[in-house]
């Protein structure tokens, strides 16, 4: 029996029929080491890996990976996209209305109970997005000082 291993990065971007580049690599790698980074975060990140990469070009391959499901992008409400490599689970978020920090939630219930829609409207759904908001614990101990 051979034990399995985990695919690299470039297999990931092979196999989700994506072209392996140095910039897509960096990009995967800074968003699942992130922490619901946003684009200017992301783009810092790839250019301290590989050098010099447009904006533009840290942009289109974050779509190809977000079409490709290998990363998850998540627009709070007042605040910029931010992106996770936590994929294909439906879970959800907790935003801090004062600092803008994001952490993941699990679903609260079972394994997925926000995919069944009180109404659904004939919809065959496959996610649904939960953002819960309130303070984050650095600000409202701020905030009560």
């Amino acid at each position: 029996m051979t034990a399995s291993r985990t695919p690299t990065t470039a297999e990931e971007l092979r196999g989700a029929g994506l072209r392996v580049t140095a910039a897509r690599v960096a990009l995967l790698e800074t968003v699942r080491e992130g922490d619901h980074l946003d684009v200017e975060a992301l783009a810092a990140g790839v250019r301290d890996r590989v050098g010099h990469v447009s904006l533009q070009a840290v942009y289109e391959a974050l779509h190809a990976l977000t079409a490709a499901k290998l990363v998850r992008r998540l627009e709070p409400a007042g605040s910029p996209a931010r992106f996770e490599g936590r994929v294909g689970d439906n879970h959800h978020h907790v935003v801090c209305r004062s600092c803008g920090v994001v952490a993941d939630v699990d679903c609260a219930v079972g394994e997925i109970p926000c995919l069944t829609a009180s109404n659904d409207h004939g919809f065959s759904i496959d996610e649904a997005e939960v953002i819960y908001w309130g303070q984050c614990p650095a600000c409202s101990t701020a905030r009560s000082a």
